[in-house]
């Protein structure tokens, strides 16, 4: 019978037929199938065809998995590869369905989620057959390097080398040949070193030819509730393959791009945030509009990572707030 559930599942994801799979009331597009959520007989079932586990992490109302959705879910060359090659599974990120991981253990749609440590929707993570965690997509990546990050389970590349690597091989098109720059940028020698009482650390990674950097530049750093919670930190600038040196917040010397390889930068711009002491508290891997932006830069200035370690809560209470002050919420303009 489990079996025969699942193969109906597989059924649906390659036909016109509409699939039950949703976030709170959305209905995910046809490629994504449900399952028990014993995901150990998912992969093994998954294999026998070829396929991997593809698991989605959204809520309702995500702006970004919408976009998502409406971007490369509407693409035919990603939806076959995807059908072709993948099992992709939809939770909700604050859901209750239980799901059953390779350790044995039943946890909540919820606990699962803080359990693999997703802090952003969407979040896409691919699994190998055993069960391991060999990419993970943190937020929005546009078609294209969305696709090209799915070739990395597909081609089999995990055991010749990083996700980060291979995601820092896909070219960025249709943007600026150089960097941005912005005044309140941290100027060499380039010490990070942080001791208490010091503001903390934001560290941004960057590529050339990068639109989301760009936009970044263009929009993010204009407006002023951002530039207003930038003001609480020092703010450090890098190129993904810099050579320029460097002293990290723990003291130690190294290069950008060695630095940014031991982070493990995949996707630009990301954001790496520091505390007072020099220890990573939280940080951004995905194309974020302005409302968000500037919301991670409050999550970490004001401490409030430190009681709420959900980054997407912090964001709900802030937008209740400002609705109840009569402030205009755009959470993608």
């Amino acid at each position: 019978m489990r079996r025969l559930l699942f193969a109906a599942a597989l059924f649906f994801a390659v036909s016109p037929a509409p699939t039950l799979a949703q976030i709170g009331e959305e209905v995910l597009p046809p490629v994504f199938v449900e399952t028990l959520l014993e995901l150990p007989d998912d992969a093994a079932q998954a294999a026998k065809s070829k396929k991997r586990l593809l698991l989605y992490f959204g809520q309702p109302g995500c702006p970004y998995c919408k976009e998502l959705m409406q971007t490369s879910f509407t693409q035919k060359a990603i939806v076959d590869k995807v059908a072709k090659h993948f099992v992709p599974i939809a939770f909700n990120l604050f859901g209750d369905r239980e799901v059953t991981w390779f350790d044995g253990k039943v946890r909540s749609e919820k606990e699962f989620a803080k359990f693999l440590k997703v802090q952003f929707t969407p979040t896409l993570l691919l699994l190998d057959e055993k069960g391991n965690i060999i990419g993970r997509i943190n937020g929005y990546y546009p078609p294209h390097r969305f696709s090209a990050a799915l070739d990395y389970s597909i081609r089999r590349l995990e055991n010749k080398l990083p996700f980060a690597e291979h995601m820092k091989a896909v070219p960025q098109t249709g943007a600026s040949a150089t960097l941005n720059e912005q005044a309140f940028f941290m100027k060499p020698p380039y010490n990070l070193v942080r001791k208490k009482g010091d503001k903390p650390l934001a560290v941004l990674f960057e590529t050339r030819h990068c639109a989301p950097c760009d936009e970044l530049h263009k929009e993010g750093f204009k407006r002023e509730k951002t530039q207003a919670a930038m003001s609480r930190f020092d703010i450090a600038r890098f190129l993904l393959s810099g050579r320029e040196t460097l002293t990290t917040p723990d003291g130690r010397s190294s290069t950008a791009e060695a630095w940014g390889k031991e982070l493990g930068i995949s996707y630009t711009p990301s954001v790496v945030f520091f505390d007072d002491r020099g220890k990573e508290v939280f940080r951004l891997e995905a194309y974020l509009r302005p409302f968000h932006f500037a919301g991670s830069f409050e999550y970490v200035g004001s401490g409030a990572y430190k009681k709420e370690p959900e980054f997407q809560r912090f964001l709900q209470n802030k937008a209740e707030h400002m609705k109840q002050a009569g402030e205009k919420l755009e959470l993608w303009k």
